[in-house]
């Protein structure tokens, strides 16, 4: 079969591979789609903790192809999306519901073979069934599933105006979600217009366009909006740039919350004495985790609405050019279709 094979960071080929089978437990999954994502780009400058030979890709929708001994949940030819980590349950962190943290974590995608491949073998039980939803509907749960448990970290009071920077998918699904959690306002920052539109049509209650090598007009239209701060501001950018306007955007007893993935070796400079004065919290969200079939019922019942989100399509062949629609600002989300 053919896969993408990473060897070392930015060394990649796409190339034929063992197809893989099911053992017992697990089923084969024929890739349907496979989302891109910003992790997508860290892996592949060698950050996240990428083990080699990586075959990359955790936003995976897929159709049972095989099935191995002993499962029973699931039958040839029908749709799932899979949940990419598989904890041990045992360790500390798992038993203290934290099982992104555990140190036994496999992660497909990440750690062990991911879907940007023509077939991925899994768990059974990681396998959740999908087949009300439309494929390029159904690759958004693992993102949502992210996005559901940064609400949950976030614990954010009913009623709190919340300022979302950035109108990638994330952000995009952060605004919509925010909404539905009580935020009594959603404002969302960005550079390109387009992608505001979306916000907008998707229950955004302000959009702001924001140039981000030159921020003065649209922090004085922030402020405007919230003189004495909000309640939230979230940064689903990754840029440190961004993340440096946050602090004097939040209101006293306000959150900021990292969301979007920075370089590793990033830093970003805090005044404690404003941290403790104003009584701020920051807070940040990794991963997902137990929000798998929550994401799944946001998507069934239309509370994330999907239309515009996906604008890129690649086959394997074309996954070099997957990886630069990330730095495209003309698209919001790509996909990988095997």
């Amino acid at each position: 079969m053919k896969a993408v094979v990473y060897d070392k960071p930015r060394s990649f080929a796409v190339t034929e591979v063992a197809e893989p089978h099911a053992g017992a437990g697990e089923v084969r999954l024929r890739v349907v789609a496979a989302g891109v994502c910003g992790t997508d780009g860290h892996l592949h400058e060698g950050q996240f903790d990428p083990v080699y030979p990586l075959t990359p890709g955790h936003e995976i929708v897929g159709e049972v192809d095989e099935v191995g001994a002993g499962v029973s949940t699931l039958r040839v030819s029908q749709r799932v999306v899979l949940d990419n980590m598989q904890s041990c349950g045992v360790c500390t962190s798992c038993r203290r519901a934290r099982p992104a943290f555990c140190r036994q974590l496999v992660a497909q995608g990440v750690n062990a073979a991911g879907g940007f491949a023509e077939f991925i073998v899994a768990p059974a039980g990681k396998c959740h069934p999908a087949d009300d939803l439309e494929p390029e509907v159904a690759v958004l749960t693992e993102p949502t599933a992210c996005v559901m448990h940064g609400l949950d970290v976030l614990a954010m009071q009913p009623g709190s105006d919340v300022l979302v920077f950035g109108a990638g998918p994330t952000g995009l699904l952060l605004a919509q979600l925010l909404r539905h959690a009580g935020a009594h306002r959603v404002t969302v920052a960005a550079p390109t217009p387009f992608k505001l539109e979306i916000a907008a049509r998707h229950g955004a209650d302000e959009t702001v366009q924001m140039d981000r090598e030159r921020p003065g007009n649209a922090l004085a239209r922030l402020r405007e909006l919230a003189p004495e701060g909000f309640d939230v501001v979230i940064d689903a950018t990754g840029a440190v740039g961004v993340l440096e306007q946050c602090v004097a955007l939040t209101g006293d007893g306000g959150t900021v919350f990292v969301y979007g993935m920075t370089d590793e070796a990033d830093r970003l400079s805090v005044s404690p004495y404003e941290v403790f004065r104003r009584e701020l919290v920051i807070k940040g969200s990794f991963s997902q985790a137990y929000s798998f079939d929550r994401a799944l019922q946001a998507l069934r019942t239309g509370r994330v609405a999907t239309d515009g989100i996906i604008t890129h399509r690649f086959g394997l062949d074309g996954y070099g050019d997957a990886l630069a629609a990330l730095h495209d600002r003309q698209c919001v989300k790509a996909v990988v279709r095997p």
